[in-house]
């Protein structure tokens, strides 16, 4: 069964197309390192909730929107083996670079998930 990394991230609204921009680099880095697949997505339907949300849980602000990202790997090992390829690549150095990051990285939400079921 696949693993996917998952990833929920505040971007100011003027710094979207600069996001896109950067994670469009990024996740050529990913699969070149053999990643399955790579995928962000912009928020559209995504209110805040009663108790929790996408927007409550990065402490949303009123200029910002929600990304939610995943990618796709063969497995746990195989997301590990990419991982150590895609964070040594220096294709990367200067994107994870906090001052030149497009968004909050202190209220980014990332996370390994166990593929339960895949149709």
């Amino acid at each position: 069964m696949s693993y996917v990394d998952g990833f929920v991230v505040p971007v100011p609204k003027k710094n979207v197309k600069k996001y896109l921009t950067m994670a469009k680099k990024a996740g050529r880095v990913w699969k070149d390192h053999g990643a399955l697949d790579y995928c962000e997505a912009i928020a559209d339907d995504v209110k805040p909730g009663k108790w929790t949300s996408f927007p409550q849980s990065v402490k949303l602000k009123k200029n910002e929107t929600v990304i939610f990202s995943y990618v796709v790997y063969k497995s746990r090992a195989h997301r590990d083996r990419v991982m150590k390829k895609v964070m040594s690549d220096p294709r990367l150095a200067k994107m994870m670079d906090p001052k030149n990051m497009p968004f909050d990285g202190k209220r980014m939400i990332w996370g390994g998930f166990k593929a339960a079921i895949s149709l």
